[in-house]
């Protein structure tokens, strides 16, 4: 109807592809200091032993068999839970279903140094539980064995009930799309349930349930709260003691490209793994729910209600009660902490939206090489773990200080300021931004927008009169999901703070370091809080609930495509 427009006729959009190359930039920039700082040569004076070589002589090996064996926990965890609760939901209806759908998502929410923190302080020696135990047995201290949750299975169990959700998520979406017709064809050759389950389901279902996996992957090992907190030395753990314990830059960045080196082979992986997940049957037949009554309909829901209730609703409790029972009250830096922790997200948020909506629609408008390129190297930053970004920010920053007070003979001015951390929040959720609003954008029919260029409407005016109304809540949602994942960022917040300006994820690992658990259970009840927002806004949006969590957490398990 309409005629078609050429990327030509459309205009090369200048503006918008600077903005594009220097978002990929931004990423690049921390990553080639990195570089830069890890291969030249070691300036300190050569008497002095390196950091490196100690470590590598001593801790180092440790260093790497812990984080491949806390990696290898949280799959294991994350994948056995998201792939039975997600064909669980999938092929049967009970009753609660539609309710635990909703609540299957929370631990979303739950960052997984906040549950860890709470589990420890009710299942230690002196913890609310073995208390109880010892009152009601009449045990001593000591005397009964009872498992150390401050070791590397204890941090493996907690990450994977936190991530869990991104494994349940693609397990159930994979296993609700599949294809009736298949299973009917595979039973009629005379294939038992299970075997059709196995030979069948099963394969269609493994590449979207390792892409989620993958994305558990990178998230364990840009943890650092819960392994700083139990004493586990993994590869981020060892970035942080070389950068700030031993004031090695070198040693830490060397270290930092060995963990990057990792997370760059999980996103080949990742990638591989995405480009098998599409099947297609000869028939669009879906594959039809079994309904459970009485006693089975009642275990499957308790079944399924335990695993949330572990991972979101019990360490929401053992806060309260740990806060109640202290006595700790409101304290009256809790303003300030909050004030700091909005006013870092929602610039982040804002800065962040605003450069992936560019990207976004100028790859709309064109898809040239070298904006898919750009694109992609800027989508790239969420594999990158927030340690790493702020080690490399640190480097960089600091030499651009150092240039900016020889021009202008002030210095300070980036290193140490607010600027280096939304700077870092950008790079770590770009491609969450990214993601969101290309989804959004795609459901807009290319129609509309030749409608709207036939009467002589510019590419600005088409996004500003036709797109902005249209994804109002693609654009709402990208701003809770980056303003809440900056909220909940642990190290990167940690190193590039300016003096005196605490949030509530570094408050709380403060005083969880320092055994404060009470003083630290308010502020993680607000981290909580906040971060159910874009979980209960996603699943509001859509009738099927996990669908719309789906789209969420495929944005971020799609970073680096």
């Amino acid at each position: 109807m309409f005629p078609q427009l050429s990327s030509s006729r459309i205009g090369p959009l200048l503006p918008g592809k600077l903005l594009v190359l220097w978002s990929a930039a931004l990423v690049a920039l921390p990553v080639l200091m990195l570089a830069a700082i890890a291969l030249g040569a070691d300036a300190r004076d050569g008497a002095q032993a390196s950091t490196l070589s100690h470590l590598i002589g001593t801790v180092l090996g440790r260093y790497l068999l812990n984080t491949l064996a806390l990696v290898g926990l949280s799959v294991l965890v994350a994948g056995a839970l998201g792939v039975s609760l997600g064909w669980l939901m999938a092929d049967y209806r009970f009753r609660g279903h539609g309710l635990l759908e909703w609540v299957l998502v929370l631990p979303l929410a739950m960052p997984a140094y906040v549950m860890a923190y709470a589990y420890t302080d009710a299942l230690e020696s002196f913890g609310l539980l073995q208390v109880l135990l010892r009152r009601w047995t009449g045990w001593e201290a000591g005397s009964y064995w009872f498992p150390n949750l401050r070791s590397l299975w204890g941090a493996g169990v907690f990450i994977g009930l936190s991530l869990y959700p991104y494994v349940y998520l693609q397990a159930r979406r994979a296993f609700a799309e599949r294809s009736a017709s298949l299973e009917e064809s595979a039973r009629a050759l005379g294939l038992s349930r299970s075997r059709v389950w196995w030979q069948v389901i099963w394969p269609l279902a493994r590449p979207a349930v390792a892409a989620g996996l993958v994305l558990v992957m990178m998230e364990t090992l840009a943890d650092f709260g819960v392994s700083a907190y139990f004493g586990v030395d993994t590869l981020t753990v060892a970035i942080y003691k070389a950068w700030q314990n031993m004031g090695d830059r070198q040693a830490g960045a060397r270290l930092a490209l060995l963990l990057l080196s990792g997370a760059g082979m999980l996103i080949v992986l990742e990638r591989m793994l995405r480009g098998r997940m599409q099947f297609f049957a000869r028939t669009a037949k879906p594959a039809i729910p079994r309904y459970l009554r009485g006693a089975r309909a009642l275990l499957a829901g308790l079944v399924a209600a335990l695993v949330p209730v572990l991972a979101f609703g019990l360490p929401v409790l053992l806060m309260l009660i740990k806060w109640h029972e202290e006595g700790a009250g409101l304290d009256p830096r809790m303003a300030g902490w909050l004030w700091h922790s909005f006013y870092l997200a929602s610039w982040a948020a804002l800065a962040t939206v605003s450069l992936a909506l560019v990207a976004v629609y100028a790859l709309r408008l064109e898809s040239g090489r070298l904006l898919r390129w750009s694109v992609s190297l800027a989508n790239a930053g969420y594999a990158l773990p927030g340690l790493v970004i702020a080690v490399g920010l640190l480097l960089a920053l600091s030499r651009l200080d150092a240039g900016l007070a020889s021009v202008i003979g002030t210095s300070g001015l980036l290193l140490g300021s607010s600027f280096g951390v939304v700077y870092a929040y950008v790079v770590r959720f770009y491609a969450v931004a990214f993601q969101t609003l290309e989804a959004g954008l795609k459901q807009i029919s290319p129609v509309l927008d030749q409608a709207a260029r036939s009467l002589g409407r510019r590419p600005i005016q088409v996004l500003r009169e036709v797109h902005f109304p249209l994804m109002r809540r693609s654009l709402l949602t990208a701003l809770l999901l980056v303003a809440v994942d900056s909220l909940k960022e642990l190290p990167a917040t940690l190193i590039l703070r300016p003096f005196n300006t605490d949030t509530l994820a570094v408050v709380v690992y403060q005083f969880a370091s320092d055994e404060r658990l009470a003083d630290a259970a308010l502020p993680s009840l607000a981290i909580v809080a906040i971060g159910l927002l874009p979980v209960l806004l996603m699943m509001r949006m859509t009738q099927v609930p996990a669908s719309a969590a789906a789209a969420g957490v495929s944005s971020q398990a799609r970073a680096s495509a």
